[in-house]
């Protein structure tokens, strides 16, 4: 195996300078996420969710953007689900987006709200049929014996809903938002000099802008 500590890539491929960029960063997300969605080669709404449970104990995964106004970030999952506990339970998280191949990066931190149910069955019902049947088919974050398992369950409800048109809305599935107050956006440099800069929300809900050191 090579040597980790020779494995390393000097970042040349754009800055982030405070003249360029704007006083929102919603609409500076946009921006990065158009390009990313024009230049990034696999799925650029993917996102690490950093979560943490009651006992402190934190946890991190990857799930997809699905929802994006300037009230927040929205995914969807089950709610039953390890990470639906810990949202639950401790309703605060952070959201990170890494596009390697744009050398960008942009950590997110705020507060978690369940959407509407509403929303959330409107969501579900744009999915594909196979993924609307799966979501009634696995017990997220379970135990389960073995693939077969799975499997069966799968078959259980194509037939339990193979002459249903619109498939009933699972009430154990849906949607959260992240209302940010804090929002980082990171362009890699040369020699580690990174550009990183750091948008916070106040409390009268204005948006200050700062610079950090990399």
């Amino acid at each position: 195996m090579k040597d980790l500590q020779d494995i390393r890539k000097d970042y040349q491929k754009s800055n982030l300078l405070e003249e360029n960029i704007s006083e929102n960063p919603f609409a500076e997300f946009k921006v990065w996420f158009d390009n990313a969605l024009k230049n990034s080669k696999l799925e650029p709404n993917a996102m690490v969710l950093s979560t943490v449970s009651r006992s402190m104990q934190p946890s991190s995964r990857v799930v997809l953007l699905k929802g994006l106004d300037e009230s927040g970030f929205v995914f969807f999952t089950n709610y039953e689900s390890r990470k639906g506990k810990e949202l639950r339970e401790v309703p605060f998280a952070a959201l990170l987006f890494f596009w390697a191949d744009l050398e960008q990066q942009i950590r997110i931190e705020g507060k978690i709200e369940r959407v509407s149910e509403e929303e959330s069955a409107a969501y579900y019902h744009s999915r594909p049929r196979g993924s609307q049947i799966g979501a009634w088919a696995s017990p997220q974050s379970q135990t389960i014996p073995n693939r077969e398992f799975l499997e069966e369950k799968v078959e259980e409800y194509s037939q339990q809903f193979e002459n249903e048109v619109v498939i009933p809305y699972p009430k154990f599935w849906g949607g959260f938002r992240l209302v940010p107050h804090r929002i980082e956006f990171w362009q890699g440099r040369s020699s580690r000099l990174h550009d990183r800069i750091l948008f916070e929300k106040g409390e009268g809900g204005t948006w200050s802008r700062s610079r950090l050191a990399p």
